[in-house]
């Protein structure tokens, strides 16, 4: 089957993707209880056993929230940089040192035939990363919780396969939504979150034809709907004389509240 992947869970409820080859299988962020995560396993055919390794992109709970009951219960190998380990170490309980694994940002590593790179983002945490992950010709990367899409980012995240990329708010939704100001401000800012205008401006740069699917990921149940993101990244696109039917890629959408179907990353033909 080679690499493929599954979306448990995206949004400011809980964030978790499986990563699995013929030979590994990892989990990419548990920012949903330990049973909530095994129900979602569980809905793909895939069990906490299965798991080789978990990654953790940042700190923040919903992306952490069931890592230290799931990583207990199944002693697995956790993966951080130290920053992030120190920010999140009273808020995961005890995870034993064997267990600790340190994988800088910036930093490779091979499990059986997956390789995995960790960038540096940029999001209001203490060393937030986002992760690629290839096997066999093909690359598949997550890109959420970041405030803009820097230059490094963008090189990083060139050639993918497939792409999951934060589409978080609709801006004017969210200037005047119930947040208050502050929070409005950390959200636009650098260090906050991709709007959908955003997503779309950076996949004009992206889509170079390698790309066969984007999943826009990480919406706000406050500031967005799936429908919008997908009207308004379409519409910068085709502003930008890009059209689906050129490119032949789609726009997929991922949930809250339920996995996404199993995606096989394959090589552009």
């Amino acid at each position: 089957m080679g690499l493929r992947f599954t979306v448990l869970g995206s949004g400011s409820t809980g964030n978790a993707t499986v990563v699995k080859t013929d030979e590994t299988t990892v989990l990419v962020d548990a920012g949903l209880s330990c049973r909530r995560l095994e129900e979602l396993m569980k809905e793909r055919d895939v069990s906490g056993a299965q798991v080789d390794a978990l990654f953790v992109t940042h700190e923040h709970s919903d992306h952490i929230k069931g890592l230290g009951a799931f990583a207990r219960k199944y002693k697995l190998p956790v993966y951080a940089n130290e920053k992030t380990w120190y920010a999140m170490r009273k808020l995961i309980g005890d995870v034993p040192d064997v267990q600790r694994k340190v994988l800088p940002a910036g930093g490779v590593l091979e499990i059986a035939d997956l390789r995995i790179e960790s960038y540096p983002i940029s999001h209001d945490a203490a060393e937030p990363v986002g992760y690629c992950f290839h096997q066999d010709g093909v690359k598949l990367s997550l890109a959420t919780d970041l405030g803009y899409v820097s230059d490094k980012v963008m090189q990083q995240l060139q050639q993918s396969n497939v792409l999951v990329l934060e589409s978080n708010h609709d801006v004017e939704m969210l200037r005047v939504g119930r947040y208050p100001w502050n929070i409005k401000r950390r959200i636009l800012g650098d260090t906050g979150h991709l709007s959908n205008e955003a997503a779309g401006a950076a996949l004009c740069d992206l889509l170079t034809g390698t790309t066969r699917r984007v999943y826009l990921a990480h919406l706000s149940q406050e500031h967005n709907l799936m429908d919008l993101a997908k009207l308004t990244v379409n519409r910068v696109l085709e502003d930008n004389g890009i059209f689906f039917q050129k490119h032949e890629f789609a726009l997929c959408d991922t949930y809250a509240d339920r996995p996404t179907e199993w995606d096989v990353v394959k090589a552009t033909s």
